[in-house]
């Protein structure tokens, strides 16, 4: 029995050490993952380009009217017109669909650059389960990476075709958390398509993107859409799609006035949508 109680120890301590070696390789590719993520973040931070020109009405007399009622409700005179915010929410996240929905808690930060760069780092709990990773925009390449307990990989997706250009409507869909952004010293075009409506774009051809915002009479954001290459559907077939939501409450920061609770999800305004994306933000620095 002593012999055997020994070689039983012998494995037990094998099989520990296997599991320790393989958890740390794991948790290793976690780490050099939210490693990239900072690496991308610093880079967007540099990026910025920070302006001694602050908001007067005057510089969009020119604009329809919808786009004056945005930027005098969105940006308070004399607030310094950035590029960049960084915002910190809290929320839900859900994965899944139908009766295979699970519900995330969620806490994140982020950084965005409009229309160009994003990076979104997430940590998030149901339960007993924890996810944590990030979902980035740099450079035009898109990148998305989430762990569970920070070493099991659940998504890997490095920069692709699909990817690259789902990611890139995500920016602009967000600059109503940057509405200096949106000015046409930014490469904005502003165009009233409604009482209360306004397509916005940016780009040209191809590359070009745009997303549709209704307001209400006082200049707050109501919803916001883009149409969104994404393979968001039961076919798991990149197709265009609506991609949007409703804004349910704002705040001001810094002399910007943003939606400060929103919910998002695929297929918006169709039977088939799904707010997955429900976010408060709780602090917005710009700059």
């Amino acid at each position: 029995m002593g012999k055997l109680a020994f070689w039983a120890g012998i494995v037990v301590l094998a099989l520990l050490c296997v599991v320790a070696v393989a958890w740390a390789i794991a948790y290793g590719g976690y780490r050099r993952s939210m490693a990239d993520a900072e690496r991308a973040w610093a880079t967007i931070a540099a990026a910025a380009k920070p302006t001694q020109t602050t908001f007067d009405s005057a510089m969009i007399a020119g604009l329809p009217e919808v786009a004056q009622r945005y930027f005098n409700h969105a940006i308070a005179p004399g607030t310094a017109l950035g590029t960049t915010v960084e915002l910190a929410m809290t929320g839900s996240f859900v994965l899944g669909s139908g009766a295979q929905q699970t519900s995330f808690a969620m806490t994140a930060r982020q950084i965005l650059q409009p229309p160009t760069g994003f990076v979104w780092i997430a940590n998030m709990r149901s339960g007993l389960m924890r996810m944590s990773g990030s979902d980035a925009l740099l450079d035009t390449h898109g990148s998305m990476n989430f762990f569970m307990f920070k070493a099991l990989p659940l998504v890997r997706v490095a920069s692709s075709e699909g990817l690259d250009r789902s990611a890139a409507v995500r920016p602009l869909l967000e600059a109503i958390w940057m509405p200096a952004g949106l000015l046409p010293a930014n490469g904005a075009r502003w165009e009233q398509v409604g009482g209360d409506r306004a397509k916005i774009s940016f780009g040209e051809g191809a590359a070009a993107i745009e997303m549709t915002m209704t307001l209400a009479k006082d200049g707050r954001v109501i919803e916001v859409v883009a149409p969104r290459w994404s393979d968001a559907n039961p076919e798991k077939v990149f197709q265009i799609q609506p991609f949007g939501g409703t804004m349910e409450a704002e705040a001001t920061f810094a002399g910007y006035t943003i939606p400060s609770r929103v919910q998002v999800g695929n297929m918006f305004g169709t039977d088939a949508y799904l707010p997955f994306f429900n976010a408060t933000i709780t602090e917005a620095r710009f700059y």
